[in-house]
């Protein structure tokens, strides 16, 4: 399996700086999204440390020499399941305690934390999403669009319960208020998933910031129509500044050829 890839991210029209952060990273097959929470520079201090800590745990664990199956400890109590799984869960791990550490060490950033989703192709096994907070992962496969990941977050959990629908969580005034992130507490829960792909598949990785004033519609559409990655990324960020670019909008888009 080969990929190209692309990323975006813009401060958005009302804010003056970027809590947002990515990985683009082809030759270990790690791509990530982060959505820093806090005010100020604290949420650009865990987005930025989350994706720091990703990265590192994935390449320390990548063979020589690129990509390929990334290891797991035999003895570690996550031996049973897929190794790429277990590769992602002990990066989102390593992210929560480098944002305790971090908030020990500096009073200024107490309280911030992170959303983070991110991909991990494994060569040797089915690919992988490891996911935490409402920046998500879509699928377009043969043209349809599918959300791989599930919002955690309280206006989400509403609609899920019948509570209230799709329209009402758009303009919901608790709809950024998550349920899970990378917040330096005890180790995170974090969604492990599946992510079997072929060739023609195109993958969006984005922060609430796209998915907040864009309808999946217009994403499907979108991805649909682009011609590369790179199109997409700026495409769909302009969607989201069009819309009024309420918030910082990241994207990643990665397309899959056969190898």
């Amino acid at each position: 399996m080969r990929v190209t890839c692309a990323a975006a991210s813009d401060t958005g029209v009302r804010r003056s700086g970027n809590e947002d952060a990515y990985c683009l990273r082809p030759d270990l097959g790690l791509f990530v999204v982060a959505d820093g929470m806090g005010g100020h520079a604290a949420g650009e201090v865990a987005s930025r440390l989350a994706v720091q800590a990703i990265e590192r745990v994935v390449a320390s664990t990548a063979p020589a020499g690129g990509s390929g199956l990334h290891g797991v400890d035999p003895d570690s109590t996550d031996a049973g399941m897929r190794t790429g799984a277990v590769t992602l869960l002990e990066a989102f791990r390593e992210a929560n305690r480098r944002i305790r550490e971090e908030i020990a060490r500096e009073l200024a950033v107490r309280g911030m934390a992170t959303t983070a989703s991110a991909v991990l192709l494994d060569p040797h096994g089915i690919p992988v999403v490891a996911h935490v907070g409402d920046s998500r992962v879509y699928l377009l496969h043969e043209g349809s669009l599918r959300r791989v990941t599930e919002d955690h977050s309280w206006v989400e959990e509403q609609v899920r319960a019948g509570i209230i629908d799709e329209a009402a969580a758009r303009s919901h005034p608790w709809r950024s208020v998550v349920t899970r992130a990378l917040n330096g507490g005890d180790d995170p829960r974090v969604d492990i998933l599946d992510l079997p792909l072929a060739p023609g598949d195109r993958v969006v990785l984005c922060s609430d910031g796209l998915t907040a004033v864009v309808t999946e519609d217009r994403i499907r559409d979108a991805a649909r129509r682009a011609t590369s990655p790179e199109v997409l990324c700026s495409q769909l960020v302009a969607m989201a500044n069009a819309a009024g670019g309420p918030d910082n909008v990241t994207v990643v888009a990665l397309d899959v050829h056969a190898a």
